[in-house]
């Protein structure tokens, strides 16, 4: 299985965990991470999403981000948009996408008490594949 991580920049103290989480979670399930991206924001994320699940050699991404609430309702804009993006590149490209997206709703220490989704955005992209070949 060959997955690509997209990392979001932004709140990259909590980001960059979550991404060496997600690794080496995947590698510990067999799976081979054949490239990491990194997007400026969760918003970026799904464009580049798109473009890695083009990659006949892609069989998967997983998205890594972490969206802390601010003094408005941004965090739910963004959060929003972007799991419905996700959802929509899935089923357009029949390869698993997996939402390692933190928040909304969250605070910096809520964030950083939250990096393990990532390991499970991370088995959830495997288990899908694997899910997937059997409905072959």
């Amino acid at each position: 299985m060959k997955i690509a991580l997209v990392v979001s920049d932004f709140n990259f103290d909590v980001t960059s965990i979550m991404a060496e989480r997600a690794r080496r979670h995947l590698e510990f399930l067999g799976a081979e991470v054949t490239r990491v991206v990194h997007v400026p924001g969760v918003f970026d994320m799904p464009l580049a999403v798109k473009k890695l699940l083009k990659h006949k050699n892609i069989d998967g991404v997983v998205m890594i981000g972490s969206v802390i609430k601010g003094d408005t309702n941004h965090d739910e804009l963004i959060a929003a948009a972007t799991a419905g993006a996700a959802v929509d590149l899935a089923l357009e490209f029949d390869k698993p996408v997996g939402l390692g997206v933190t928040g909304p709703g969250m605070d910096r220490m809520q964030a950083l008490d939250r990096i393990d989704n990532a390991k499970n955005a991370a088995e959830s992209v495997v288990r899908m594949i694997r899910t997937l070949k059997d409905l072959d």
